[in-house]
């Protein structure tokens, strides 16, 4: 059970409610009202961000199910606030809460375009293309104003190092010069999320995140620009957005996208309770019964998290949403495989004073 909200705090666009404690803190603190004093006055809870200093930048994984081997994330936590977000649990690693905390603390990395060239210069760096976006968005708001992510696209850029970038966020467009030039090497891909068409449904579960119809326009000016975009219909949600499947995948290649992909809504660990939470608040009538398809996916329960089943689901349920996305990416002309990243050109930017190169 989720802990009552705080009524001092005005909450506006947040896509939780609560600030429940993370599964590593062994206590779990619930506010009682005893009469005694005066009820502050409510204060509308903004976003703080607060910077890191990591010794490293790129993470590594192993995971059977996602096509690449390293990542750099930017920032920890989104204000973008998508109540289904899978990376809220990675705030209980901070002694945050994946409630309210997640969308309201962000942990920003300024250091990161310098660590970045420390890694990637090593002697015994192996290139191979560097993710962005796979836990939180590095387009969400705050960059806006700390160009972080721009920064690191800099770095990768002079070292001819091969990237993708997954966001939802338009402030990508401001970096549309470094974009296209990588995108003309052959070096860059991009995916942009689109959850949903209905931009109430998309006001309701990603509150900060540009509405539809925006991530459409992103599209386009990507596209026109010549990078490679993939239209990702995820997290599609049973009940509440799968039905849009074919209709996103459209929208996505009349914007320019050659690229499609599709995943069912995932609820790791404390995503579940809240993502309950927000059913009960804003489509009570249907709660259960998104819960229940959502279920029918996952063995019967919340959430599935073994490898080669968690990023597509199983049962007849989950079948025929593939089925259908399949059905859809075919009939609509996608490409069914992204061309490989060029790394053959990595290697450090020309200095001054640099002999010239014959070839």
């Amino acid at each position: 059970m989720l802990p009552p909200a705080d009524h001092d705090e005005l909450l506006k666009a947040r896509g939780a409610a609560h600030r429940p404690a993370g599964r590593f803190e062994p206590f779990h603190a619930v506010r009682e009202e005893d009469g005694w004093d005066t009820p502050p006055e409510p204060r509308v809870l903004e976003t703080q961000i607060v910077s890191e200093r990591p010794r490293r930048i790129i993470t590594r994984n192993q995971s059977p199910d996602v096509p690449f081997d390293r990542s750099v994330n930017p920032y920890r936590g989104c204000e973008h606030g998508c109540i289904y977000c899978f990376a809220r649990p990675s705030h209980a690693y901070l002694g945050l809460s994946p409630g309210l905390d997640f969308e309201t603390r962000i942990t920003a990395k300024p250091d990161a375009a310098r660590l970045l060239v420390a890694e990637i210069a090593r002697p015994t760096y192996a290139v191979a293309p560097i993710a962005f976006g796979t836990n939180t968005d590095p387009y969400q708001p705050a960059e806006s104003r700390l160009a972080i992510m721009r920064s690191c696209l800099q770095v990768l850029h002079d070292w001819n190092h091969p990237l993708s970038i997954v966001t939802r966020g338009r402030t990508i467009l401001r970096d549309l010069d470094l974009i296209a030039a990588m995108a003309a090497r052959g070096q860059v891909a991009v995916g942009v999320s689109v959850t949903t068409l209905d931009p109430a449904l998309s006001r309701q579960m990603e509150p900060r995140a540009p509405a539809p119809a925006t991530r459409l326009r992103m599209i386009r000016a990507l596209a026109d620009a010549g990078v490679p975009v993939r239209v990702m219909a995820a997290p599609m949600i049973p009940v509440l957005t799968a039905h849009e499947v074919e209709s996103i995948l459209a929208a996505g290649r009349e914007a320019g996208a050659t690229l499609a992909s599709m995943i069912p809504v995932r609820l790791p660990l404390e995503v579940a309770p809240l993502f309950r939470d927000w059913l009960q608040r804003h489509h009570p009538g249907m709660a259960d019964h998104v819960m229940t398809r959502i279920q029918a996916m996952r063995g019967g329960r919340d959430n599935d998290p073994r490898f080669f089943t968690r990023m597509k689901g199983e049962g007849v349920e989950a079948d025929l949403l593939l089925q259908r996305f399949r059905v859809a990416r075919k009939r609509l002309g996608f490409a069914t495989q992204a061309p490989p990243l060029d790394a053959s050109r990595f290697g450090p930017p020309p200095r001054a004073g640099d002999q010239l190169s014959l070839f």
